[in-house]
């Protein structure tokens, strides 16, 4: 589940924040609702997202692999392998790959209530 192989798309400062981040849509722009989409995401080494509003579905995020932090709202949140964190409906999402070297791998489901 490379975000690399397959039908990704490269954004660069997403959201206002710094550096490269390569998403893959798993569902292939197809729904399965509830699920409105799945994206395995690759963010660079040191790279951020900006703070987004979860405007019109509510998220998972999933770690794969890497570490960072997540900002939901005004609340931290370490990011290591397997941390699953939930957005609801308004929330707002920033992200932060803490390292040097490796990128921050993780998966990001969307669904409507």
């Amino acid at each position: 589940m490379n975000p690399r192989d397959g039908r990704s798309f490269q954004q660069r400062d997403l959201f206002g924040g710094q550096g490269e981040v390569i998403v893959r849509d798993l569902l292939e722009g197809k729904t399965a609702g509830p699920f409105t989409a799945v994206l395995a995401c690759e963010l660079e080494p040191q790279g951020t997202v900006g703070a987004h509003l979860q405007a019109d579905d509510s998220e998972l995020l999933i770690v794969l692999k890497g570490s960072g932090k997540a900002h939901i709202g005004t609340t931290e949140h370490a990011l290591t392998e397997a941390t699953t964190l939930f957005l609801p409906l308004g929330e707002t999402l920033a992200l932060t790959n803490e390292s040097e070297r490796e990128a921050l791998h993780y998966l990001l489901i969307k669904a409507r209530a």
